[in-house]
């Protein structure tokens, strides 16, 4: 083996360890750009504002980064954050009293039924998740218009208590933000420290290996989409708690900036690879650029076209540093 080629493995090696510094620079880097273009940005308003509507995104990335990891996609999540929004706002309307923390359960518990119909379409009868997951979404948002008639479901309908959800605070932390710490912490645990953590990423990096192992892929598939639903169902009962509003439209089209959010993190569409650390980075610069872009006032048709080539940088940058891993390892396998 040359000197190159040790240098060469080396470098590649070095790169997908620590790739997750460049996105942090990056994100320290673009912060100052536009605290540059508008001084307001890094004020603790703005901050407390950009982290609280980044949370709702963050959360259902966890669930998406296990989805992509098995080498599946979910474009669903949407129309499940909807329909568990929708019931919940219609049940808490019919009854006030209902504690919030029945509420949320109910929403997770909307979501763990559309979650694990999707798995199962998915991971027992094998129909392709991109084919399952988009006509789930369809059957799913047809649900929310039919449970309510085609109408809203507005503030004065919803208990204080039911708003207080996402708009109150626990340690002085706004509800929503520790909802999001909480849960990454929980899955961080989950995926680093237990054995069904470790099967989800056997299952991506090699499922005929897996099998051969003994993990029944069918069942970590079908968990992971109801794990994806159960985050859905709780994320739409903290979108209608935050917005005071339930609609049938309600994230149409989300789904596509949570799987951003993943692919920005660091997380292979080819499955496999992906880390926690990643995926907070990557929601929190799709937040900063939500929230910074119409600062600097850049028009609308831009926001979308400089997020789009953001994107697209993400993914070619992960597909080179994939195939110089796999190379790496190639190397040092005829070392």
């Amino acid at each position: 083996m040359t000197v190159r080629a040790v240098g060469r493995a080396s470098s590649f090696s070095g790169i997908a360890k620590f790739r997750e510094l460049g996105l942090l620079a990056f994100i320290i880097l673009l912060s100052l750009f536009v605290q540059w273009r508008n001084p307001s940005f890094l004020s603790l308003e703005n901050i407390d504002d950009l982290i609280t509507n980044t949370a709702i995104l963050s959360i259902l990335a966890v669930g998406m980064m296990l989805v992509i990891v098995t080498r599946g996609i979910d474009l669903s999540i949407g129309a499940t954050l909807a329909l568990s929004g929708m019931i919940t706002a219609m049940v808490v309307g019919s009854f006030p009293a209902l504690p919030p923390v029945l509420a949320m359960l109910l929403g997770i518990a909307v979501g763990i039924v559309c979650g694990s119909l999707l798995g199962g379409l998915v991971a027992k009868i094998g129909i392709f998740p991109i084919i399952a997951s988009l006509g789930m979404m369809n059957v799913f948002r047809g649900l929310t218009f039919m449970v309510s008639g085609g109408k809203w479901v507005s503030a004065h309908q919803m208990p204080d208590s039911f708003k207080a959800i996402a708009t109150g605070s626990v340690f002085g932390i706004n509800r929503l933000v520790f909802i999001a710490v909480l849960i990454y912490l929980i899955f961080y645990y989950f995926i680093n420290h237990t054995r069904t953590g470790r099967q989800i990423y056997a299952v991506g990096s090699n499922p005929e290996s897996a099998k051969i192992s003994g993990i029944s892929t069918t069942k970590v598939v079908w968990l992971v989409y109801s794990i994806m639903g159960a985050l859905s169902g709780l994320a739409g009962v903290l979108w209608v708690s935050k917005f005071a509003s339930a609609q049938g439209d309600t994230a149409m089209g989300y789904e596509l900036s949570v799987i951003a959010a993943c692919v920005l993190g660091g997380v292979s569409i080819a499955g496999g690879s992906g880390k926690i650390s990643g995926i907070i980075l990557g929601s929190i610069l799709l937040g900063i650029l939500n929230n910074a872009l119409p600062l600097i006032n850049v028009s609308p048709f831009w926001q979308n076209a400089i997020q789009g080539f953001i994107i697209l940088v993400a993914i070619v940058i992960n597909v080179w540093v994939k195939r110089g891993v796999e190379r790496n390892h190639l190397l040092r396998r005829n070392m």
